[in-house]
């Protein structure tokens, strides 16, 4: 088996990461640098979680990453605002999926959890699952913080994670709980999705 990992610098999806190395799975990582919204640290953050996470495992880790910051501000720009971590994460999700698709692998992986924030609703996981048409596993879909905050800190990566930056200076103030389907694709093919993940799987770099 071999997954895409939706790797972020913040505390989850390097937990989510660990559990499936450490599972012997091979993983590809994909980070999506979202500057200017999110601080000019953050791709360094994930080069070292990237690295502790190798340590810990003693697996290789490749990574990619890919600068999404100005379509975060084209969905907030002519989107209902509501609806900006759905379209983002669907966004994401869809560019993983042309990733996975080059990589041969069979699955996404994510750290989400259930009712985390509000994008991990159980609507709004069903709505952003259908954006693409292979598996997501979320390995950290039951834990509670306090439980994916104990691994972190056991396998070095929360010091990391938990320096001071900006997650997303995009996140709205009301998002959705309980986004419509339909509502999510008129804004879809408002801003062209299809080119836009073109675009961004174009600008993939890999980190070294």
């Amino acid at each position: 088996m071999k997954l895409i990992s939706l790797l972020s610098a913040g505390i989850d999806s390097p937990v989510a990461t660990y559990l499936m190395l450490k599972k012997d799975i091979e993983v590809v990582a994909l980070h999506f640098w979202g500057e200017p919204y999110t601080d000019k640290n953050a791709l360094e953050r994930v080069r070292s979680v990237v690295d502790q996470l190798e340590d810990v495992t003693r697996r290789n880790l490749k990574t990619a990453f890919i600068p999404i910051g100005e379509e975060r501000f084209k969905i907030a720009r002519e989107c209902n605002r509501r609806l900006q971590c759905v379209l983002c994460k669907r966004l994401m999700y869809l560019v993983a999926e042309k990733l996975a698709e080059k990589e041969k692998a069979d699955a996404l992986l994510t750290g989400e959890a259930i009712a985390q924030v509000a994008s991990q609703t159980l609507p709004n996981l069903e709505i952003i699952d259908r954006a693409v048409g292979i598996p997501v596993l979320r390995p950290l879909i039951g834990f509670d913080k306090e439980e994916i905050i104990k691994i972190a800190r056991e396998i070095g990566t929360y010091e990391i994670s938990t320096q001071k930056g900006i997650c997303c200076g995009l996140v709205p103030r009301k998002p959705t709980t309980q986004a419509r389907l339909d509502e999510i694709i008129e804004c879809e093919d408002k801003i062209d999705f299809d080119k836009i993940i073109t675009e961004a799987i174009q600008e993939l770099e890999w980190l070294t």
